[in-house]
């Protein structure tokens, strides 16, 4: 027994190892954050800003997602914006046109994204990499043709109106709280993401994206798994579609097209391919840039563009991931 160790148990204090400390102090960490961002429509009650605030939400879930999928199995999805628009259009129809309660919209939208992930996940994942890549890229073309030629389902070009999110009786209405049911579900989606990449399914996962023959002699059934991942992941850009439709009020087929899925990529890729904290930075990056260059409206690409690039070439791992690192280094320096 160590000195430190025997002074402690003579204190009668249990001995916590430095191991076993971590997950309390990330704990304590997510709960701050989550309390301080919850208090935000307290401490900035502005509209606007909240508004921003809500498409963060939205599309940090999604980029979520997409790290899951990418970060885990190595998948490249090009067409992620598909699966966003199904939910947004499946919702928004079968409340608006077809009568259906909201409460009752939402979860068959979220359905059938979940099948449509599915079907995709079982025609396509025997491919890997670019082909992948193409693949997904052509399933968001198709059904944004789809979506903009079929008038009768989705409003044509112009889009279609969608009725608010109604609760019972009660009609979920303004930012603030649209912001704390987003917020929740964020959360949600963050905790459920985290428990998934520490249990053993997710160090199935993660040894698919490091060594897969590898995993493959082991006995993980590849591929199942990268099938349950992509179907998970469509799942949740599913839902984050169907709740923007009913808090935007409005839907287009845009929703659907190549430069929105490569938004969600690109929010992934500069936060962190991997890293779930990473996907909410880079959500939160993505997402504000353009309203902070409102005035400039004309250097938008330019300044979008070069802020990527620096972040690929100064950070190839991504933000978080290289800040992390950093911030270890500098600690085993500093214990040396």
């Amino acid at each position: 027994m160590t000195p430190n160790a025997s002074s402690t148990a003579v204190a009668g204090l249990p001995v916590v190892p430095p191991v076993a400390r971590r997950p309390r102090r990330r704990a304590l960490v997510l709960a701050a954050v989550l309390v301080l961002a919850a208090l935000l429509p307290v401490l900035v009650p502005n509209p606007f800003y909240l508004a921003v605030a809500n498409l963060v939400l939205i599309n940090a879930a999604v980029a979520v997602s997409l790290t899951l999928l990418i970060g885990t199995t190595g998948q490249l999805s090009l067409g992620h914006a598909a699966f966003f628009a199904t939910g947004a259009y499946l919702s928004a129809h079968l409340s608006a046109a077809r009568g259906w309660s909201v409460l009752l919209a939402l979860p068959c939208a979220v359905l059938g994204s979940t099948l449509l992930a599915w079907a995709v996940g079982r025609l396509f994942l025997k491919l890997s990499g670019y082909y992948l890549a193409v693949a997904t890229l052509g399933i968001g073309l198709l059904l944004g043709i789809v979506l903009r030629n079929e008038q009768q389902f989705s409003g044509g070009p112009d889009g279609m109106s969608v009725g608010p999110l109604e609760i019972g009786r009660h009609v979920l209405s303004g930012d603030a709280a649209w912001y704390w049911l987003l917020l929740v579900v964020l959360a949600l989606v963050v905790g459920g993401a985290l428990n998934l990449m520490r249990s053993p399914a997710g160090r199935a996962l993660r040894a698919l994206h490091d060594a897969e023959i590898a995993a493959t002699t082991m006995g993980v059934d590849v591929r199942s798994y990268k099938v349950r991942i992509f179907v998970l992941s469509g799942a949740i850009a599913g839902l984050m579609g169907a709740l923007y439709a009913h808090y935007a009020g409005f839907i287009t087929p845009a929703s659907a097209s190549f430069v929105h899925s490569v938004q969600f990529l690109m929010m992934a890729v500069i936060g962190g391919i991997g890293s779930i904290g990473g996907a909410v930075l880079g959500a939160a990056i993505v997402t504000l840039l353009p309203n902070l260059l409102a005035g400039a409206a004309e250097y938008e690409t330019l300044v979008v563009g070069g802020g990527l690039f620096a972040a690929v070439l100064f950070m190839p791992r991504g933000i978080v991931p290289t800040l992390r690192d950093r911030w270890r280094a500098r600690r085993a320096g500093a214990r040396a």
